[in-house]
């Protein structure tokens, strides 16, 4: 198969995103650094001037450029970064920087306060610990003195934890200490790169830095990805053409400090690299970078090794990790194979114990964790909606327990606001904040992010403490579940309604009214009689030309549930009476209006009303709509089971 033209399709070719490094001396020495240049005069000469810095960034803007991640080296070494960061960060949409912080000072920490993702650099607990990772006396004082001032400044900042084999086992104390300087902090990429100019020095030490392969998976998690063995099957690498798929997929782009451009941070054969000062950024990203699909292949070393393996869907290797380490295009890289083989095994250990089917309303929830999902974390209205596989119609939400930096990145545009929800829409993804009801200002109180069409969700939480007690009522670990719910149906021709929902000589009864207790009153006349789906939330969904009720696990009074459906025969609103009677309701627009009183409605959809009124109108239309009359008797039964023969 050649390339992928589904995203190819869909989005314009434009560079979005850019990657620029400032320069690559730094007055650290890390022991794992891949990229550090001597600190030299001749090494600044080669750098770029801040003149053809604002050149390429402004021809990168008029493409659609509107992201930058600045980086080194230490970009702060350079005496023009302040105008440089304030110049590339001025109009762009969103940034990151990342930095040690031994360079950052009052001044610059009142300039960093502008909204983006700063990353500063942490390697040890301690001075001893951190001092001796970077091999230079001060570094780690120089850096607490750098965070001091970006709190002094009230600027936010994300602070990047670095594992490796000098400081991983006090791995917890940095991680304890970073959580004292920042809310957000992230752990830094757990396998090193050998050094972009060879050094057998160099990287001799860089290996001996590396993490085994189990450190590197649990800091890593492989969490299985949708269709990744489709994906490493239909890799254009068997045709030869190592990077022909990524070239046409990426719109990003990079430039290292010498003005030498690529479509990757990791391109470093210089063949592939475009020497932005005999050319133009418009040149590089429409005609060098494109011609690369073709020109760079991979032969037998390929084929008989990575292109042939069994482990390609758990592998991390890239072409240009072949290249980096060998200095050959295509080349294994052995030290990935290993980490590959555990990622398989943790794959399979993921897949029993870390991932739950649920079914509703003909399809599938497939609900994951970052922890293990016991017998006891969900309380037992599950069990009965368990699945041992998926349908055909799968949605999938996986659980996380420390929540993302919100605050300085850009969520997009605000489509919802009432308490406790905040709902931003982004280009193909919507993120949802639940935010304290006390109106304190401390941040979400959960985040949640879901793709475009909310078949796929991400779930962030502060802690794993009601996890870990078990007994949940809700999968996605909020207050319910139907937010969800209502706004996976609004599309799907269907709808999900505070009511009791019971199946009686097979045929499905909505019984909907104000008054919850009402309906766990009929609920409970029925339940010797006929199968009760739930007294709380029922789902009413077309499938196959008609109209099916559906259980749900939301129930009231009354725990007993079911995932059973039928067709759905009638819709029945409640009133108590002193009589026991049934009356067919003429008034069509009534019943709609009374049924979509009851419907759980979808948040911060667009026109969120028109897809639920729909199905609500032709509900109304193709199936009768009853006042059910009812005393305490249960003589109302008798009726409803002619309703049903």
């Amino acid at each position: 198969m050649a390339v992928d033209r589904t995203l190819a399709d869909v989005l314009p070719r434009l560079p979005l995103s850019g990657n620029l490094d400032l320069t690559y001396r730094c007055n650290n020495n890390c022991r794992h650094c891949w990229l550090r240049a001597p600190n030299r005069p001749s090494e600044v000469k080669r750098e770029l001037t801040f003149g053809e810095i604002r050149c390429i960034v402004d021809e990168a803007r008029a493409l659609g450029c509107g992201e930058w991640l600045i980086s080194g080296g230490e970009p702060m070494l350079r005496p023009d970064f302040a105008d440089i960061f304030d110049y590339v960060t001025r109009t762009c949409r969103s940034y990151s920087l990342n930095t040690n912080g031994t360079l950052i000072t009052p001044v610059l920490a009142q300039l960093l306060r502008r909204r983006g993702n700063k990353m500063v650099a942490l390697y040890g607990p301690n001075a001893a610990i951190h001092d001796h990772v970077t091999r230079t006396p001060g570094s780690f004082e120089a850096t607490m003195r750098g965070f001091r001032y970006l709190q002094e400044a009230g600027c936010g900042f994300c602070v990047q934890v670095i594992p490796m084999r000098a400081n991983y086992d006090h791995l917890d104390a940095m991680k304890s200490l970073a959580r004292t300087l920042s809310r957000n902090i992230r752990i830094g990429a757990p396998w090193l790169y050998l050094t972009a100019c060879g050094s057998v020095r160099r990287n001799a030490e860089i290996s001996r830095q590396r993490l085994g392969p189990k450190d590197v998976v649990a800091l890593d998690l492989p969490i299985p990805m949708d269709g990744e063995q489709l994906r490493a099957d239909a890799d254009d690498r068997h045709e030869g053409r190592p990077y022909a798929q990524c070239i046409a997929l990426r719109r990003e782009f990079h430039i290292d400090p010498y003005g030498g451009m690529s479509f990757c941070s990791y391109v470093k054969d210089p063949e592939m690299r475009y020497d932005l000062r005999s050319g133009s950024f418009r040149e590089c990203w429409e005609t060098f970078i494109p011609s690369l699909a073709n020109r760079i292949r991979v032969g037998e070393e390929y084929r008989e090794n990575c292109g042939a393996c069994q482990l390609r869907a758990d592998c991390r290797w890239c072409d240009v990790y072949g290249y980096i380490e060998h200095r050959r295009h295509g080349a294994k890289v052995e030290y990935l194979c290993s980490v590959a083989r555990e990622a398989r095994v943790f794959k399979q250990n993921w897949k029993q114990n870390h991932r739950r089917y649920y079914g509703f309303a003909g399809m599938t929830l497939r609900v994951e964790s970052e922890l293990p999902i016991a017998e006891t974390t969900f309380g037992p209205e599950f069990e009965v909606f368990r699945q041992q596989q998926p349908s055909q119609e799968e949605i999938a939400i996986r659980h996380h327990f420390q929540l993302p930096d919100t605050e300085h990145h850009d969520l997009g545009r605000p489509v919802y606001r009432r308490a406790p929800w905040t709902i931003y829409r982004r280009a193909s993804s919507w993120v949802y904040l639940v935010m304290p009801r006390d109106g304190s200002d401390q941040g979400p109180d959960s985040v949640v992010v879901f793709n475009d069409d909310h078949s796929r969700g991400e779930f962030y939480h502060p802690n794993d403490h009601a996890y870990r007690r078990g007994n949940l009522h809700s999968l996605t670990l909020l207050a319910g579940d139907q937010v969800l719910l209502a706004r996976l149906l609004l599309h799907r021709q269907g709808f999900i309604a505070h009511s009791a929902g019971a199946i009686l000589n097979g045929h499905g009864l909505l019984f909907v009214g104000r008054s919850a207790a009402d309906r766990s009153t009929v609920a409970r006349m029925l339940s010797d009689r006929a199968e009760l789906l739930c007294d709380g939330l029922n789902i009413v969904r077309r499938v196959g030309g008609r109209f099916r009720i559906f259980g749900a696990w939301v129930h009231g009074e009354i725990p007993s549930v079911s995932a059973a459906s039928a067709p759905l025969r009638a819709v029945l609103f409640l009133r108590r009476s002193s009589q026991n009677r049934l009356t067919l309701m003429s008034d069509s627009a009534e019943a709609q209006g009374r049924l979509l009183g009851s419907c759980v409605r979808a948040l911060g959809a667009p026109g969120r009303l028109e897809p639920t009124l729909s199905v609500v109108a032709q509900v109304a239309r193709e199936l009768p709509v009853f006042e059910l009359e009812f005393d305490k008797s249960g003589r109302i039964v008798e009726q409803l089971k002619q309703l049903t023969q």
